[in-house]
């Protein structure tokens, strides 16, 4: 289309499967760190199952697309050939950590702000610009110098398929990706309860969609000669500070598939909100609290640029493509949430809960206290 940018072609791409993304935020309660808490705290996984359905739907639709031609996943930005795993598991125990201070992850505070949560209006701010600085500014320089060396080279691109089939001559990649898929689906389908629960399992699907569509989107879209780009799918980290940065500088930049995925998340809940008569104005209780909630913002921003992504970014969006980071992060980012969830309901050392700087982020147990 001459009369529109592929950029901007990107950008509405990104919006519409935002809006998806944002519904079934809301509608199918699919958020990360509830599915963690869920397990944590009552032993309920099913939440943790949509997420796998997720996973399994995104990864049968991304390969099945490279098989076909359609997209080649080796130019996906998770597969490069660069591996760090330092930077992925101190990436995802920030961010996870992060997490549970804040009560969220970025894209659960984009689903929020579509409800009147000024909580999260505040949290994305302090992710953006953690993240942005991450990316370009002060924090950036500590990266480079002490993580980014870390990295090794393996000499392909770092899909869990790719390297089976080479160690193993004769097994075809797409077969190791379906078996992955189909160990990810039995795992969720084992259980009634989740076979039962039609709005998990929905909310799963629409996800799983979403991501693939992102694949396919930024696919066949950003094959344009004149204007490629790279291949990409929905994350929550650096999105976030490119959208601050577009907000703040509109004449001066370029808009991406991402920024207009982070509009398209609030849009989607904005309209799950008036759905469901659920508009609310919230704001935090006390000083304590938004503290918290900032330090949470804070290193869920860093720990996303550090880890190349976030709950969806690596959680599903990397996992779809296989790549090696993603069951890294995944791991951190869940230990890194439990670490903050345990602590945070009381169950760290009394000498570390009582420590002068700690205890101020810690959620309050008595009203008042």
């Amino acid at each position: 289309m001459d009369w529109i940018s592929t950029p901007a072609l990107l950008a509405i791409a990104g919006f519409a499967g935002g809006m998806v993304l944002g519904l079934a935020a809301r509608l199918g309660r699919f958020c990360t760190l509830g599915a963690i808490e869920d397990a944590v705290l009552l032993g309920d996984r099913r939440r943790l199952r949509a997420w796998g359905l997720a996973i399994a739907v995104a990864i049968l639709a991304a390969h099945f697309a490279d098989l076909a031609g359609i997209i080649e996943l080796e130019n996906a930005i998770y597969l490069s050939s660069a591996v760090n795993v330092p930077a992925a598991v101190l990436g995802g125990l920030l961010f996870g950590l992060g997490m549970a201070f804040a009560g969220t992850c970025g894209f659960g505070a984009l689903a929020r702000i579509g409800g009147g949560d000024l909580k999260a209006l505040v949290m994305v701010g302090v992710m953006a610009v953690s993240a942005y600085a991450a990316m370009n500014g002060i924090t950036a320089v500590a990266r480079s110098r002490l993580i980014e060396p870390l990295s090794f080279d393996i000499g392909r691109p770092q899909s869990i398929a790719g390297l089976a089939s080479e160690a193993i001559p004769g097994l075809p990649a797409p077969l190791v990706a379906v078996a992955i898929a189909a160990l990810i689906l039995w795992w969720c389908l084992r259980n009634p309860d989740f076979r039962s629960n039609q709005r998990l399992i929905l909310a799963g699907l629409a996800v799983g969609g979403a991501v693939s569509f992102g694949w396919l989107a930024t696919g066949i879209i950003g094959t344009d000669p004149f204007e490629p780009q790279r291949l990409e799918s929905y994350t929550f980290a650096r999105p976030l500070g490119d959208s601050l940065i577009y907000l703040m500088t509109f004449t001066g930049s370029t808009i991406r598939f991402g920024i207009g995925a982070t509009f398209g998340v609030v849009a989607g809940s904005l309209a799950a909100a008036i759905v469901q008569r659920r508009i609310r104005w919230e704001a935090c209780d006390d000083p304590r609290e938004l503290r918290r909630q900032m330090l949470g913002a804070f290193l869920m921003g860093t720990g996303g640029v550090l880890a190349l992504g976030c709950t969806i970014g690596q959680g599903i969006s990397a996992a779809s493509v296989l790549a090696v980071s993603a069951p890294i992060v995944l791991a951190s980012i869940y230990f890194g949430a439990w670490a903050g969830i345990t602590w945070l309901v009381g169950g760290a050392p009394v000498a570390l809960s009582q420590a002068p700087f700690l205890r101020i982020f810690r959620r309050p147990t008595q009203a008042g206290e």
